[in-house]
C-alpha cells in the first residue's frame, strides 16, 4: 500500500540501536532447522530475562499444562488462570505462538501471557501445536482448532465464562492460526452457542508469500520494500512457508484471499512499519472493516517484525506491550 511506504523509514531510536549491533544473519540463512531452533530458543531466554522482574506474584494466578487429544496424538496447552475465586469466572484468550510454524513452544510467550492473565483477569490457553517440517500443513491448523474446541468443553478447568469473551490470538505465524480459527468457527455449528468474540493478531501473517494476490497485488508493496529488513526477511518468510509443503494456490495460508470476510469477530491488530508483512495486515483490517467487522489497529512506524521481542529496550516496544492491554480490553468491552 503505497500510502504507507513512509512507515518503512527506520525509527531513530531503533536505527541507533541497530547501528551498535554486529550484522545479523537472516533467520533462514543456514537452512538447518535445528540450528534455527537453537538460536530462537536462546532469543526466548534473553527476552525472558527482560520480563523477569515484571512477572506477577505466583499467588496471582494458577498455571497447569493439560494434554489435548488431536488426530494422530496429543498436544499440550499451558493454561494460566487468575487466582481462584469461588464466585468469579473469567473470559478466555486462546494463544498461538509465532516462529514460522517451525519454531517455538509454550515457553515462547509464557512470561508475557502470565502478565496478560493477571493484568486483564483473563484465562489464557497457550497452545503447543505441532511444528513443521516434521508435521506439514494442515497439522498445526487442525491442532489449533481442536484446542479451541477443547476450551469450549473444559471451561470449568479454566474458571471460564465464554459469554464474557472468547478471543483467539497469536503472534506472527500464530496469527495465521488464530485468523483461520475465526474463519472456520464462523461457519461451524459447534460454535453456534459459544462463538469466537474477538481476534487479536500481533504482526499478522495472512498471505502465502508466493500466492497470486489478484486484485490486491498493487496494494501489497511492503514485501518488496522491506525484503531485507532486520528480524524477518522475505527469504525467511518463503523458507518457513516451504516447510509446510502447501502449494501457494491453496488458500490455507491466505486468509486475506478468502471469498467472504462477513460475520467474522472483531479484530485488534498490531502492525510493524518495517515488516515485510505490513501491508497484508493493514489490508486485512481494511477488508474486514469493509465487510462490517469492527476493527482496531495500532501501527508502529519504522520498526521490524517482532521488534518487541528482539529489541525490547525500545520505547515502541514498551508502547506495544501497553497497547496489548488496551486492545484486548477493547475486544472484551464489545461483549460486556
Amino acid at each position: 500500500m503505497s500510502q504507507y511506504s513512509y512507515l518503512s523509514t527506520p525509527d531513530p531510536e531503533f536505527a541507533d540501536v541497530l547501528a551498535k549491533l554486529p550484522p545479523q544473519p537472516a533467520l533462514s540463512e543456514s537452512g538447518d532447522i535445528s540450528l534455527i531452533r537453537a538460536g530462537f530458543k536462546e532469543a526466548v531466554g534473553e527476552h525472558d530475562k527482560h520480563l523477569q522482574s515484571r512477572l506477577p506474584l505466583a499467588s496471582a494466578y494458577t498455571m497447569k499444562d493439560h494434554k489435548i487429544p488431536v488426530e494422530g496424538g496429543e498436544i499440550v496447552a499451558r493454561c494460566v488462570v487468575p487466582a481462584p475465586s469461588a464466585d468469579k469466572s473469567f473470559p478466555v484468550l486462546v494463544w498461538f505462538h509465532g516462529g514460522g510454524w517451525t519454531l517455538g513452544d509454550v515457553h515462547t510467550d509464557d512470561y508475557r501471557l502470565r502478565m496478560l492473565c493477571v493484568a486483564l483477569q483473563i484465562s489464557i490457553v497457550n497452545v503447543d501445536y505441532r511444528l513443521a517440517p516434521e508435521h506439514v500443513y494442515p497439522t498445526a491448523w487442525d491442532d489449533s482448532y481442536a484446542a479451541t474446541k477443547w476450551v469450549v468443553e473444559h471451561t470449568s478447568l479454566l474458571s471460564a465464562a465464554l459469554n464474557k469473551g472468547f478471543i483467539v490470538a497469536g503472534c506472527s505465524a500464530g496469527t495465521n492460526l488464530a485468523a483461520h480459527i475465526a474463519n472456520r468457527a464462523r461457519d461451524d455449528p459447534f460454535f453456534a452457542k459459544t462463538p469466537i468474540t474477538g481476534q487479536y493478531l500481533q504482526v499478522p501473517c495472512l498471505l502465502d508469500p508466493e500466492a497470486d494476490a489478484g486484485k490486491y497485488k498493487s496494494e501489497l508493496l511492503s514485501m518488496e520494500q522491506n525484503k531485507d529488513a532486520p528480524s524477518l526477511t522475505r527469504a525467511d518468510i518463503v523458507y518457513f512457508a516451504h516447510q509446510l509443503k502447501i502449494p501457494p494456490s491453496d488458500l490455507g495460508l491466505s486468509l486475506l484471499l478468502q471469498p467472504s470476510h462477513a460475520g467474522l469477530p472483531p479484530l485488534y491488530a498490531q502492525i510493524a512499519g518495517l515488516d515485510p508483512l505490513r501491508d497484508e495486515g493493514l489490508l486485512y483490517a481494511k477488508v474486514l472493516g469493509e465487510a462490517g467487522v469492527k476493527t482496531k489497529v495500532d501501527v508502529y512506524p519504522g520498526v521490524p517484525h517482532g521488534f518487541n521481542f528482539f529489541y525490547s529496550q525500545l520505547r515502541l516496544s514498551a508502547k506495544l506491550e501497553s497497547d496489548v492491554d488496551a486492545g484486548v480490553g477493547w475486544l472484551l468491552s464489545l461483549v460486556a
